[in-house]
């Protein structure tokens, strides 16, 4: 269910990604008022984590995941709406808003169902949905495009994320509420019983674990929100890709992606199996996704099609085994309780990264028309990341919270 709510997230956005070249001509948007149309739904998606996160944990996983998702079904067919640059960045700015739900409720439900040595693995399994999203956008997107229209594609994607919404609803249970789950089942897990407190920002800014997830997050999602959206205008403006010859080179980047979210996540889990500490197998992985992600400096000026599609692509791969560490440190360092929180805190300043970089990229190519200082960015930005990350948290130390006790007689019925 999380890889399939994923999956859907990452379609969604992007379905504009694919359509862009082609409604930029159709519309006549510049690339800064493309940029504007980015930052619109980066700048929701980050306004959302300041809520999200800490909404799921006083509701719960089951509710707070069937909100985000039910609003951004309805954002995604309000772009069949949309005539323009202001009614696409309001479209893009709802979206956003019911998408900035998605990463906090499914961190939290990785938490409340895998002990710790799967997590990574989950992780890297559900989010390799994103890069699944992003395979069926190109697959999906122009056909329905080219037969039905542009709007058609919106309303295609807003319809599977409707299906999905009964889905949930009708199977999601935590380990606590979950009658089939035996003794040894929920020992295994490790359940921790819910409180329906929540744990406040201030409380958890106080600790460098916390800040170690927004520096990282910070610096490194906004090269992926390149990745996905910018991409496509790339290919379109360096290689002169029509819509339809646009698909096959974007399924093989995030097929790339895809497997680079599941091998990250398991060589992480692989390395804690045999001896490795959490902070040394985390770390240890992101490091081999740095080396990945470091040659895409030379993909701007690639003399050929293919060769830039596998410097991408191994980024790509690179930055998702990222990712699913990154995702994963929350787990490490806090109880379940405040995952989703801390996951917000982290997705909020990704997302301001991503709006600043989407306003910087609109500059450039309006200015020069060079992709170059873009991917030197790509490039750097990781190892820059991981010696920020090993700083303000050298041993993956957990956090003890300060709450109220739990109940004697407490029973885990808020949702969570």
């Amino acid at each position: 269910m999380l890889l399939l709510a994923t999956t859907i997230n990452y379609t969604d956005r992007q379905v504009l990604g694919v359509l862009a070249p082609f409604l930029q001509q159709q519309i006549g948007w510049n690339e800064l008022q493309y940029s504007y149309i980015v930052t619109a739904f980066q700048a929701a998606y980050a306004i959302g984590l300041l809520g999200a996160g800490a909404i799921i944990d006083k509701f719960g996983t089951r509710i707070g995941y069937a909100l985000s998702i039910g609003m951004w079904s309805l954002a995604a067919a309000g772009h069949s709406l949309a005539t323009g640059v202001v009614s696409f960045a309001v479209a893009r700015f709802a979206l956003g808003l019911g998408e900035s739900g998605n990463f906090p409720a499914a961190i939290k439900a990785v938490a409340e169902w895998f002990p710790q040595r799967e997590r990574a693995l989950a992780a890297g399994i559900f989010n390799s949905g994103s890069n699944v999203g992003a395979i069926v956008a190109p697959m999906l997107v122009p056909v329905v495009a080219v037969r039905w229209g542009w709007q058609a594609a919106f309303l295609c994607t807003s319809a599977l994320s409707a299906i999905w919404l009964v889905m949930w609803l009708r199977t999601y249970r935590t380990p606590g509420e979950q009658p089939r789950l035996s003794a040894a089942e929920r020992a295994y897990i490790g359940h921790e019983p819910s409180t329906g407190i929540r744990v406040p920002w201030s409380q958890l800014l106080q600790h460098r674990q916390a800040w170690t997830l927004v520096a990282a997050k910070f610096i490194t999602d906004p090269i992926w929100w390149f990745f996905l959206f910018w991409l496509p205008k790339f290919l379109h403006a360096r290689y002169g890709l029509s819509l339809m010859e646009l698909g096959l080179p974007l399924i093989a980047i995030f097929l790339l992606a895809d497997l680079g979210s599941i091998a990250g996540g398991w060589l992480a889990g692989r390395l804690i199996r045999l001896g490795w500490s959490a902070n040394r197998a985390r770390k240890g992985a992101m490091f081999v996704c740095v080396w990945l992600i470091m040659p895409v400096v030379f993909a701007a000026k690639a003399s050929h099609l293919w060769l830039a599609v596998a410097l991408i692509g191994m980024a790509t791969a690179g930055h998702q085994g990222w990712s699913a560490n990154v995702y994963t440190l929350a787990s490490d360092m806090f109880p379940r309780r405040a995952v989703a929180s801390v996951v917000g805190m982290g997705g909020f300043a990704g997302a301001v990264g991503g709006m600043l970089i989407s306003t910087v990229i609109g500059l450039l190519l309006q200015a020069t028309g060079s992709y170059v200082p873009v991917f030197m960015l790509a490039g750097s930005a990781y190892l820059i990341a991981l010696a920020v990350v090993h700083a303000l948290a050298p041993r993956l130390r957990p956090v003890v919270l300060e709450l109220p006790p739990i109940p004697v007689s407490h029973t885990d019925n808020s949702g969570e």
